[in-house]
């Protein structure tokens, strides 16, 4: 124990070689510990609705509209807070619209110019000057640092603030530094950003999500199932690349595939509307999908039933391969009586709504195809190769994790396995039982 002591006094006098240097920031520390605690946001269940997911960033959850209240309280309107607040989720696109309507734009510029300063001043209160000053814009670091560091009431410096602001609206750079002034509100509203689970899956723009949290200054994840599902497609696992392009094909964002990561889903295509011709497909209808083109939603149709038959297969072919995974409940495909289009489940006999398997052979109904093999293997490597798609399972695998203790909170997607009487239920992995705490950790190390 003394020789692990005095390696670490080891490594801190490398850090601190002085006493003065050691006090100082034992001095820093306890002071941020004094500091009141950053705004935290939560999101979950984003699916892949980037729009949504954008404009809450934005607003930080109503975090920005109570920050103007805040500042301004019974100073200023109803209309116009919400003018203020509307400017500082959309800067560009607000000051587009003021263009078209005011006639001196000059003046508007420094009464927001001088409102959007409030503002900043109040969100960086709780911060260090140090953190605040690595989260300036770097066109316009100096000037900003200058103005939200004023002090209320100091009338020394009035005048060198005035021409600050006179000098920017001269020189026709208003509207540029107040959408920096309104993207450094936004990123110092929420201190940090908790992701807990689900960024894939039904909406359009879960690429687009990726790529925005990428470029957020302080975020984790906790995995959701379809994340994680995610995780596994971009692995090369068929069973999970399978279950990928279904659900795409079910909300009819197969887009996501094919435009948002660049995957080629012609094979499929091809295969699908060959094998499926006469075939209506009508029950794999699209689920949230009125405006798509008879044609292209007849072809959707057929992707959705051909990809759907491939995952009973390749699903089928897991769980005999893996039996301790106890995959075998979901294996259907050999209860089906294809003559007389029924299937047997728990002992009873249902009727098939759609009984039309041209590619599945009855004495051996796992089996693929030759041309299901090679679409298979294509769509392997296609996922596997996708430099973008690496690019966000690798953040994900980085910044996420199954659960997370953060400020004295618990944060998980989804459910613990628990009894009927809520106590926590063990599970068997590879032999041995696990449970609670010690279950997410085993699985997470995996």
């Amino acid at each position: 124990m003394k020789a692990l002591e005095e390696k670490y006094l080891e490594g801190l006098s490398e850090l601190f070689p002085s006493i003065a240097a050691a006090s100082t920031e034992i001095i820093n520390l306890q002071a941020i510990v004094n500091l009141p605690k950053g705004t935290e946001h939560f999101l979950t269940d984003i699916h892949g609705e980037y729009e949504a997911f954008a404009h809450v960033l934005k607003n930080g959850s109503g975090s920005v509209k109570r920050k103007v209240d805040d500042v301004f309280a019974n100073t200023m309107s109803s209309r116009d807070k919400q003018t203020l607040a509307t400017l500082i989720y959309y800067p560009r696109e607000k000051m587009e619209r003021i263009r078209e309507e005011e006639q001196n734009m000059d003046d508007w510029y420094k009464i927001m110019l001088y409102r959007l300063i409030e503002v900043a001043k109040r969100s960086a209160s709780k911060y260090t000057r140090s953190k605040v000053r690595k989260a300036l814009p770097k066109d316009f670091a100096y000037v900003i640092e200058e103005l939200i560091t004023e002090k209320s009431g100091m009338t020394d410096k009035e005048s060198y603030y005035n021409s600050i602001i006179s000098t920017i609206i001269q020189i026709g750079r208003a509207e540029e530094f107040i959408v920096a002034l309104c993207e450094l509100i936004q990123r110092l509203v929420v201190d940090h950003l908790h992701i807990v689970g689900d960024i894939y899956d039904r909406g359009p723009g879960p690429h687009l999500i990726m790529d925005k949290l990428m470029e957020y200054h302080s975020v984790d994840i906790q995995w959701g199932n379809h994340d994680i599902l995610w995780m596994g497609a971009a692995a090369g696992q068929k069973c999970c690349i399978a279950n990928v392009i279904r659900i795409c094909a079910r909300y009819g964002n197969l887009d996501i595939l094919e435009d948002g990561y660049g995957i080629n889903l012609l094979p499929l295509a091809t295969f699908a509307w060959k094998q499926y011709a006469k075939d209506p497909c009508e029950c794999f209808l699209l689920k949230g999908q009125d405006n798509c083109k008879p044609q292209e939603l007849e072809l959707n149709m057929k992707m959705h039933k051909a990809i759907s038959v491939i995952q009973f297969k390749v699903e089928g072919q897991a769980a005999e391969l893996y039996p301790e995974f106890g995959f075998q409940r979901r294996n259907f495909l050999d209860k089906i009586n294809y003559e007389e289009g029924t299937i047997t489940i728990g002992g009873k006999i249902y009727q098939l709504l759609d009984d039309y398997f041209p590619t599945i052979d009855p004495k051996n109904p796992y089996q693929l195809s030759a041309e299901e093999e090679e679409i298979m293997n294509r769509l392997v490597k296609a996922f596997q190769s996708c430099e973008k798609l690496q690019r966000h399972m690798r953040f994900l695998l980085n910044k996420g994790s199954l659960y997370k203790i953060y400020n004295s909170n618990l944060l998980y997607h989804g459910c613990v396995p628990l009894n009927d009487d809520g106590s926590l239920r063990k599970v068997n992995i590879y032999g041995k039982s696990y449970q609670g705490r010690t279950l997410y950790d085993v699985m997470e190390s995996m």
